[in-house]
């Protein structure tokens, strides 16, 4: 006999269910909104040169642009052109945002995907140990019972 005062196999198995459920309250838990931050690259030289200063759109040329994209994502040369008339822009400006707003639609895209994938997988993994833990314990049940009947039969 050990020191807890069960059989040595009881022990062992109270110690796995206990294990069992310790791992399964360490889980971390999933998160959703996180998000990360961007580091912002510095510009090269000190802005004395002879680029000029880059223009930033109004609110109301965003919304337009964000209306037109929302119709249609993929911008073709006339499109590009009477968009770029109609706000005051550049056509190579509009042929930018709309190539900037395309990877901003991707990646916002590809991290909903990955926010559901991983809450999938956190629940399966919960799932998982909840399984184990159960099995611990029945598998504990069962050899207590078998060590009784082997006990009643000897004595």
């Amino acid at each position: 006999m050990s020191e807890g005062g069960g059989s040595p196999v009881e022990e062992k198995m109270l110690f796995s269910s206990s294990l069992a459920s310790e791992l399964c309250s360490q889980m971390p838990q999933a998160s959703v909104g996180e998000t990360r931050t961007r580091r912002r690259r510095k510009a090269k030289g000190d802005g004395a040169g002879g680029d000029a200063k880059k223009k930033r759109l109004r609110g109301e040329q965003l919304k337009f642009l964000e209306m037109s994209f929302q119709d249609e994502r993929k911008l073709e040369s006339g499109r590009k052109v009477h968009l770029a008339t109609e706000l005051g822009l550049d056509p190579k400006q509009v042929a930018v945002w709309f190539q900037n707003r395309r990877a901003r639609h991707k990646n916002k895209q590809v991290e909903e995907a990955y926010a559901k994938l991983k809450m999938a997988h956190d629940a399966v993994v919960f799932e998982k140990c909840h399984l184990e833990k159960e099995v611990v314990i029945y598998s504990a049940a069962a050899l207590r019972s078998w060590i009784f009947t082997v006990l009643r039969i000897w004595f």
